[in-house]
């Protein structure tokens, strides 16, 4: 049987993806619009109307407003982050709880979870389950991701060297003693710590989605290297609850998880490569690697995956195969 699929914005950086995946799918028809009526409102729900799945890779705003004109039987499946926190739509993350799937596969509207968001959930929703971290844990984590991330323009910021005040992304020092030269720097090829007021756009799903009774601090870095993603959870010993300990974090997450086709959780001791991590190594994939380390006091959890596959556009293919009653591991194993 063949579906037919709309991907609307399918020229930026999600909507390319998606069709990447899709492009050996024998079972997928893909809808094509003219490129001169790519912004023409009527056309674009006509296309959606023809199809089984349509997703929608666009800004915030441009999210809201054709999903709001969208008829209600027309299925969607949303990039953006408008719909994400919208109790009208299904949040996009199977793994989330038991359950959560057969709300995906009887859904006429689904939010794609964040990049960032994603690794944070798995993480910490199973905990919060049982018990063991309350709501109002003080949660701090940081994240490392590929320049992708960022869309057309940081792409073009990282490859084609246009972000530095020199024209070749370097940036020249004033120096702080006279006697000093000036010197020049390339922020570029460092990671880039951003988001430091704390507004960051993940922080509402991960906060609801994760039943925090607060936003968690969060730290996203950007490096310089296209695509995966690594997301870094410290937990104190002594602030967990039920007398639970590093064991106890392990156990839970690996039930938790071990069914699951695209979550790996990595054997206890597990050495990445040669003591680091990198936060590459998931690039092209659409599978998580957990990692449970560090000792009885403090306790580190790390969600390993790409930031355009089951960060992005793996998760969408993900969605879109159980919405349409297939396997969802097609097309992404």
């Amino acid at each position: 049987m063949s579906y037919k699929v709309f991907i609307d914005g399918r020229a930026g950086t999600t909507g390319l993806k998606i069709e990447d995946f899709l492009a050996c799918r024998d079972d997928i028809e893909l809808i094509d619009i003219e490129d001169e009526k790519r912004k023409d409102v009527a056309e674009r729900l006509h296309k959606m109307s023809e199809a089984d799945i349509s997703f929608l890779c666009l800004p915030d705003a441009e999210s809201a407003r054709i999903a709001a004109e969208a008829p209600a039987d027309v299925r969607l499946i949303d990039a953006s982050t408008y719909h994400r926190v919208d109790d009208a739509w299904v949040y996009g993350l199977p793994e989330l709880v038991t359950g959560q799937r057969k709300k995906i596969a009887a859904a006429s509207r689904v939010a794609l979870p964040g990049c960032h968001a994603t690794g944070f959930i798995l993480l910490t929703r199973p905990l919060i389950g049982e018990g063991i971290l309350g709501a109002d844990y003080p949660f701090a984590f940081h994240s490392v991701t590929g320049y992708s991330g960022g869309g057309k323009k940081m792409i073009a910021q990282y490859e084609g060297h246009t972000g530095g005040h020199t024209g070749d992304g370097s940036f020249c020092v004033a120096p702080q003693h006279k006697k000093n030269r000036p010197r020049c720097v390339e922020p570029l090829k460092a990671p880039r710590q951003y988001a430091l007021t704390q507004d960051h756009k993940h922080l509402p799903e991960m906060t609801k989605m994760a039943k925090l009774e607060a936003a968690p601090l969060f730290s996203p870095h950007v490096a310089d290297f296209f695509s995966g993603l690594s997301v870094t959870l410290p937990l104190h010993g002594r602030l967990l609850l039920k007398g639970a300990g590093a064991a106890d974090i392990r156990t839970i997450i690996e039930d938790r998880y071990r069914d699951e086709p695209f979550i790996s959780v990595m054997p206890a001791g597990a050495d990445p490569e040669d003591g680091y991590l990198s936060a590459g190594m998931m690039s092209g994939r659409n599978d998580v690697e957990i990692f449970i380390a560090g000792n009885a006091e403090r306790v580190l959890l790390v969600a390993r995956y790409d930031n355009l596959g089951k960060g992005a556009s793996g998760a969408a293919i993900q969605c879109m195969n159980i919405m349409l009653g297939i396997p969802e591991e097609r097309g992404l194993l």
